[in-house]
């Protein structure tokens, strides 16, 4: 759960499992009416939800990042017919399954917990700016990724191969930045912003050094898996995704 101080500009989160719901009902149908944008944005947030605990470099579990894997194919296919066909029902149901499936801790475990920086910056962006939450993420994740995924490689080339369909050819590098570009080229299929500039933010440098000094403050003085972030660090991506 999050929640926001208007009158701070502070946006926090908390979570615990003995906060979920001891069973949900859900009707895809019920989904129908969303906006195209929001039904995106939804998207996006149920693919970081995965993405951040798929980028790690903590332990390693075979399964469960088949798992993750299939989960992200999932999703991106479906957000592309809803697109299209926004009251296509086998798309919503499927869209609606990897929600649950993408938050419930599955798609993380024995990976040694997982990455949430990009959750931790958007909630800062979130608090400042008038912006819904996923496109948020869609706009500072590209930044995030070309910061951080040398120090991750690994795990960016499985990604491109193995999600976006990259073909292995070249260095390690030139696969996994063409893995960041194709999905960066799935968010503007769908209508997301890349940066900051297509989210419609005009960003001050003192509003960046805000955020980041709030997003650090809020997670202790460190935060990431992949690569773990700095106040500094998370400067410069907020810069980088202008």
């Amino acid at each position: 759960s999050v929640i926001t101080n208007e009158k701070t500009l502070e946006k926090h989160f908390y979570g615990n499992d003995i906060a979920r719901p001891k069973f949900a009902i859900m009707n895809p149908e019920l989904t129908m009416t969303l906006p195209d944008y929001q039904t995106a944005c939804g998207a996006i947030d149920i693919l970081m939800h995965t993405q951040e605990r798929y980028f790690t470099n903590g332990g390693n579990m075979e399964m469960t990042d088949l798992i993750a894997e299939g989960l992200m194919r999932n999703v991106i296919a479906s957000a592309k017919v809803l697109v299209k066909d926004p009251k296509n029902y086998d798309a919503r149901a499927e869209m609606m399954w990897a929600g649950s499936l993408s938050h419930n801790g599955l798609t993380g475990c024995g990976n040694d917990g997982g990455d949430f920086a990009c959750h931790v910056m958007e909630h800062e962006m979130g608090a400042i700016y008038d912006v819904a939450h996923g496109a948020g993420l869609a706009a500072i994740w590209g930044s995030w990724a070309r910061y951080v995924y040398k120090d991750c490689l690994h795990r960016f080339v499985r990604f491109a191969t193995n999600v976006m369909g990259v073909e292995a050819v070249g260095t390690d590098e030139e696969i996994a930045l063409k893995g960041i570009e194709a999905l960066e080229a799935f968010y503007r299929e769908i209508n997301m912003p890349t940066n900051f500039r297509e989210l419609g933010v005009e960003a001050k440098d003192e509003e960046l050094r805000e955020m980041a000094s709030k997003a650090m403050g809020f997670v202790g003085g460190s935060q990431g898996s992949a690569k773990v972030l700095y106040e500094a660090d998370m400067y410069e991506i907020f810069k980088m995704a202008l």
